[in-house]
């Protein structure tokens, strides 16, 4: 307690600066609440991409499932990760980061082992569906842990390191699956997440401090269960619509007849959104030109990214001859080039705002299509014909792709942490889905020559550059006093 005679003696100004200093220096780092948040969003995102490596596996494995009852063993993981994250992002705000991000990880965990161990497609879908789930709640939660753990100067570093780590784990995914399913099998792509997820469970049980998107009010507000169920049928059923393009169980029709009410449940939504006292999303955060313009890039760079990375293997393996092991070797020059490149990218747009490096990013990005387009032929020459493409694109992808997520969360209200940062993620997915869907489309069938990248790499091109001119309208340079 300070006595009157003590308020009325001036304090030093050395005296004072050094009080502040013990201040911040007694303030716990953030750092063990990233190591923990990002540990478990490295795992989920290498499980978004690791399958595509044992595919394969997975048909000698279960030799009477057909390709299409295979392919859910992709889809249902994507289809249900994008349908729940935002809902998911309102669970963590409302009932606590913490809490989310620890059921998350369990559930995730569990499920892994499930995948592991079986013995049928059914129950292997089922397990990945139940993978999705955790996935879906510990991601937004773990962006939120770090948002609220850092000090606002040091977020846009730290949230460009956590988006490299996803963005790096969704690339090396198939080349860490290629040598682990090789090595031990395809349950290995699974049982693997066990040790290191249960790192950071065990540890984040201790470490990290809960929060919530309003103190105190867990127990007084209510969820928005309408715009939960609208959401989760509208954006499921637009992945889901997405995934089936190409399938040949699902009639044209029927792939329309999903798609158009998947748009009518995201009209309803936003309609619901307008009159809801507690709306699941705020439509106020797409007011922000910043925020709009950021999730209309992150659609248009998740597409050109899942674009790029799928064709790499399929031009390694189809047109240079590749084995899957040594096409995923040969990619890792790329993903390598992301986290440094993010480190970097991160300091500087902490001083100038994120606009000029993802402006700058996705021409960078652009001009790595423009050399896939143009340089590589039939003949294998890695060395002067596509590892040049591999250190530009993973240039490109650590300069945009964390900033992205920087740039969408840099004017969230506390309060909105996981639910903001969760549309942006479910958009990103969305994305990835398109891509896939598309090479698909152009590099679907048989017999695969040069010239069908031709139009592909043209595309990834273009939407590049989109991203570059809707970053144009990015607006988080800090505020000076």
């Amino acid at each position: 307690m300070t006595t009157p005679l003590q308020a009325a003696v001036p304090v030093p100004a050395d005296v004072a600066d050094a009080a502040a200093a013990t201040a911040v220096q007694a303030r716990p780092s953030p750092w063990p609440t990233f190591w923990i948040a990002s540990i478990s969003v490295l795992l989920v995102s290498i499980d978004t991409t690791v399958l595509y490596a044992a595919f394969g596996s997975l048909r000698q494995a279960f030799p009477a499932a057909s390709p299409a009852d295979l392919s859910w063993v992709l889809n249902a993981y994507t289809v249900i990760y994008a349908a729940m994250l935002i809902p998911a992002g309102g669970l963590a705000d409302l009932h606590g980061r913490k809490r989310m991000f620890l059921l998350g990880t369990a559930l995730f965990l569990i499920a892994s082992a499930a995948c592991g161990a079986a013995t049928s497609v059914t129950a292997l879908v089922a397990a990945r569906v139940l993978q999705a789930i955790g996935a879906a709640l510990l991601t937004p939660a773990s962006l939120s842990l770090i948002l609220d753990a850092f000090p606002k100067e040091k977020r846009a570093v730290a949230v460009s390191l956590w988006g490299a780590v996803g963005g790096l784990a969704a690339a090396i995914g198939p080349s860490v699956g290629s040598l682990i399913v090789d090595m031990m099998g395809w349950s290995w792509a699974f049982y693997i997440n066990l040790p290191f997820g249960a790192i950071s469970l065990a540890a984040g049980v201790y470490i990290l401090k809960e929060s919530r998107g309003v103190s105190g009010t867990a127990g007084k507000r209510s969820l928005d269960l309408v715009g939960m169920l609208l959401l989760v049928l509208s954006v499921g059923g637009i992945a889901l619509a997405i995934t089936q393009l190409e399938s040949r169980t699902w009639e044209h029709w029927e792939v329309l007849a999903v798609g158009a009410a998947s748009l009518a449940g995201l009209v309803a939504f936003v309609a619901w959104a307008r009159v809801a006292s507690r709306p699941l999303v705020d439509l106020a955060l797409f007011r922000n030109r910043t925020y709009s313009a950021v999730n209309l890039a992150t659609l248009s760079f998740a597409m050109a990214f899942a674009m790029m990375f799928f064709a790499f293997f399929s031009y390694m393996m189809e047109i240079w001859h590749y084995s899957l092991p040594l096409a995923g070797i040969a990619v890792t020059p790329g993903p390598l080039m992301v986290v440094p490149t993010a480190i970097v990218t991160g300091r500087i747009a902490g001083r100038i705002g994120h606009r000029k490096p993802l402006v700058i990013g996705s021409l960078v990005y652009a001009a790595s299509g423009l050399w896939l387009a143009l340089v590589p032929g039939t003949e294998p020459q890695y060395l002067t014909h596509w590892l040049p493409a591999l250190i530009l694109s993973g240039i490109g992808v650590g300069m945009v792709l964390p900033s992205l997520s920087g740039a969408a969360a840099a004017g969230l209200p506390p309060d909105q942490y996981a639910v903001g940062s969760a549309v942006n993620q479910a958009v990103r997915q969305i994305g990835s889905v398109l891509g896939v869907a598309l090479t698909v489309m152009f590099l679907g069938h048989e017999g695969l020559m040069r010239s069908d990248f031709a139009t592909l790499y043209g595309l990834h091109v273009v939407l590049a550059l989109v991203t570059g001119a809707l970053c144009l309208g990015v607006n988080t340079r800090p505020k000076t006093s």
